[in-house]
């Protein structure tokens, strides 16, 4: 066995290898041609073939791949930018969260969603809601199972790929430290559209509203709360009762915040009285 699977302590920097090594199959797979074997990527990571065919499953969980027999196989290889975004932090709390989000949208709705890595997760798990689709429902209404709207690089890049889902991304000047998309541009485009529901991720939120550490993409994420019908934070419990560098919007703005079950009881009723209905995922 490799020191990644037998060295104290593993478990808890696992998920952190478990993210360079989805990444290095990702970027293996595209020098390859798009299709590589459990062989293959065993030999090249130095890792066992069992560990291999769970990263391989963990990519296909993710539609990033599609499994063969023996290995897999990439759709697209632009994938190398939304997988970077996607592996950070408490991936399995960021899951629950953004599949009970993903629980809240109707097909044919228009979904907003900013940048992060919970809105990342959440617009993924739309996308598989949807992807099956029926292409009937699109026939019959004539409108995609899913349009979304993004300023952010990564959830862009990702659903233009998925057949069912309409994507519209906000010009603008991208900042590479969240692959948003902020300035005059991106406030044109969104100022003609109208959302549905919006996902909105944030850096802080308490019953004074919800925040964020950048000024240009706050600014940019209080003109989509003011283009949603319905505006859903999705945030873990450790942005609860926090406060930011860049105010986005009042609490009385948001209509629902899903976040996990660790939550601080007294926050969760706080904001509860405020009237924004709190999910537990």
């Amino acid at each position: 066995m490799t020191s990644t699977e037998t060295t104290p302590g593993a478990a808890a920097g696992g998920m952190a290898d478990r993210s360079r090594r989805l990444q290095a199959l990702l970027e293996i797979l595209a020098a390859r041609g798009g299709r590589l074997s459990v062989a293959e990527g065993a030999a090249a990571l130095q890792v066992s073939e069992a560990t291999v065919r769970r990263d391989f499953t963990a990519l296909a969980e993710q539609q990033l791949v599609t499994r063969t027999h023996g290995g897999i196989v990439a759709g697209s290889v632009a994938y190398d930018l939304p997988v970077r975004y996607r592996y950070r932090g408490d991936r399995s709390t960021k899951e629950r969260i953004a599949a009970t989000a993903a629980g809240l949208v109707e097909p044919g709705s228009v979904v907003g969603l900013n940048g992060g890595t919970t809105t990342s997760a959440t617009a993924r798990h739309l996308a598989a809601r949807h992807l099956a689709a029926r292409p009937e429902l699109a026939q019959a209404t004539n409108r995609p199972a899913l349009t979304v709207v993004t300023n952010a690089l990564n959830i862009a890049t990702e659903m233009v790929l998925r057949p069912s889902v309409r994507t519209v991304i906000l010009g603008g000047v991208a900042l590479p430290q969240s692959y948003e998309l902020t300035g005059p541009l991106t406030s044109m485009v969104m100022q003609s559209l109208w959302l549905d529901v919006l996902f909105l991720g944030v850096d802080g939120f308490s019953t004074d509203g919800t925040s964020c550490h950048d000024e240009s993409e706050a600014g940019i994420d209080a003109l989509m709360v003011s283009r949603a019908r319905q505006v859903v934070v999705v945030a873990g419990s450790e942005k609860l009762g926090r406060h930011s560098f860049a105010k986005i919007c009042d609490a009385s703005a948001v209509h629902t915040l899903v976040t996990d079950d660790a939550a601080d009881e007294r926050i969760v009723a706080d904001l509860r009285t405020a009237g924004v209905t709190v999910l537990l995922a």
